[in-house]
């Protein structure tokens, strides 16, 4: 086994000493997976496994192509507002300004809600026009919100990654596999994004007494089937360019974290069906 690792962290180090990305650093006590290790397919065109916390992939398959990923961009756009919060308890009115094409569509003009309930629903619900609304309750116009998008991105790391508006429905939101995992590890580090995406549900009232209600996008928090596997966050992207996406935080039962990327799967089941699939091979060849 030793003489293996040796191998393989010789393997690995020429790789990073030519790749143009900074070398990651492979941890001794992460053993790459047994010679008799069935081999997966993955169907969605670009994949990736990382581990949070330790700048390691598991797995890439096309993991640096650059492609749309529609509404996982909501996850920048929520890391952005948490550094331009007004306040949870304040509450936004939406105006006509507020309405998007596209999507879900939970709120109309005139309905009056906490900054905190616009939250949710647009991680939640995936809600564009709860998105566009939240932007416009930071303060701050589009164009100015969108800046701090791409300079975010700039922050973590993110070379292949840009936007140009909030939602993820315009495909000049791009990224790639890999550098998808790295914006969920930073965005779902964050309590507040964590806890509105592992959510099924979510209902509220508005000022005026209207009860709303909305349910995830992701359905393997509705995964009732015994499964070791538990779904610690992650969030959902679709437009015809893009294709089926998904990325979510996952942690067996030994407390275990990986992030894992599907993006242009299939089809709306696939994308959560490969996830599901993907993780729990990483977890069963892998061990650390």
């Amino acid at each position: 086994m030793a003489t293996g690792i040796g191998i393989l962290n010789l393997i690995l180090a020429l790789f990073f000493w030519q790749s143009p990305w900074p070398a990651a650093v492979w941890p001794k006590e992460i053993i790459a997976p047994r010679s008799s290790a069935p081999q997966i397919a993955v169907v969605a065109e670009r994949s990736a496994v990382f581990v949070p916390g330790e700048n390691i992939y598991l797995f890439r398959q096309q993991a640096e192509e650059i492609q749309p990923i529609a509404s996982i961009t909501k996850l920048m756009t929520a890391l952005v507002f948490l550094e331009n919060n007004p306040g949870w308890e304040k509450s936004y009115k939406i105006t006509s300004e507020d309405q998007i094409t596209g999507g879900r569509l939970t709120l109309f003009p005139g309905d009056e809600l906490s900054i905190k309930d616009l939250f949710y629903t647009s991680l939640v619900a995936s809600d564009n026009g709860a998105t566009i609304a939240l932007v416009h309750a930071s303060g701050l116009s589009e164009a100015e919100f969108v800046a701090k998008m791409n300079d975010k991105a700039r922050q973590i790391g993110l070379r292949q990654t840009s936007f140009v508006e909030p939602t993820g429905l315009d495909d000049r939101n791009v990224s790639s596999a890999r550098e998808v995992a790295r914006l969920a590890e930073a965005a779902l580090a964050f309590p507040d994004i964590r806890e509105a995406t592992q959510r099924r549900e979510y209902n509220f009232f508005t000022a005026g007494g209207k009860e709303k209600f909305v349910e995830s996008t992701d359905y393997l928090l509705f995964d009732e089937a015994d499964s070791p596997l538990r779904v610690l966050g992650g969030k959902t992207g679709f437009t015809n360019q893009a294709g089926y996406c998904f990325v979510g935080l996952f942690q067996d039962l030994t407390g275990r974290e990986i992030i894992s990327v599907v993006l242009n799967s299939a089809g709306k089941n696939e994308r959560f069906k490969e996830s599901k699939a993907l993780v729990k091979w990483i977890f069963e060849n892998y061990s650390w």
